[in-house]
């Protein structure tokens, strides 16, 4: 499409590569970037360029960090015999606004899935169970997405896990099946989490 500037062309081009952004929206983005202040703008592309230096995984949780260690496993109130296993940053995120899991995280970076090429090596797996053979873990809850490689993450965890004797728990399913934990509003999550089950 011709917008009459290459340069307007290249900012929609890569707007549309971040997640869930279509042409449309990345157009709406670029003439309001365009219509916007120019400290805001600049504000904008510091923050963005900030975010890629500055922030990493936390060595232990895989949770984004400023840190070695997030502010989420530094905290000692925290309950380091339970740890709940999340796909991603958004479902730790999405979890921690429920206020009801006091334990620690690990973020497996991706969920299990074949068709894509993705198997136990490319997500944090590994570390998961060089982290449960160092610590005392009490219980394990898997709250992967309620979706078939969600399902599929979380059923390899627990054949890996068990034979550990550790209590592996799962989020009960108050969740929508095929949706993301990212998008569910914090009393069902409460909910599933209150209502976990032992796998």
């Amino acid at each position: 499409m011709h917008y009459g500037s290459e340069i307007l062309s290249r900012t929609i081009d890569e707007l549309m590569k971040l997640p869930g952004i279509g042409r449309k929206t990345a157009q709406r983005l670029a003439f309001y970037l365009l219509k916007s202040s120019q400290e805001d703008a600049v504000a904008l592309a510091n923050a963005i360029v900030e975010l890629k230096e500055k922030v990493r995984f936390c060595v232990q949780c895989f949770n984004a960090s400023e840190n070695d260690l997030c502010t989420i496993c530094r905290d000692v109130k925290r309950e380091p015999a339970l740890i709940c296993v999340v796909e991603e940053t958004n479902d730790l995120l999405a979890i921690e606004k429920t206020s009801e899991f006091h334990g620690l995280y690990h973020v497996l970076q991706g969920h299990l899935s074949p068709l894509d090429g993705i198997g136990p090596d490319d997500l944090r797996i590994r570390e998961l169970m060089q982290r449960l053979e160092k610590t005392e873990v009490r219980e394990m809850i898997i709250a992967t997405n309620p979706n078939a490689e969600g399902e599929a993450t979380a059923l390899y965890l627990m054949k890996l896990v068990k034979p550990l004797g550790i209590k592996v728990t799962r989020i009960a399913r108050g969740l929508p099946v095929g949706s993301d934990l990212e998008f569910s509003d914090e009393v069902t999550l409460s909910r599933a989490l209150t209502g976990r089950q032992e796998m």
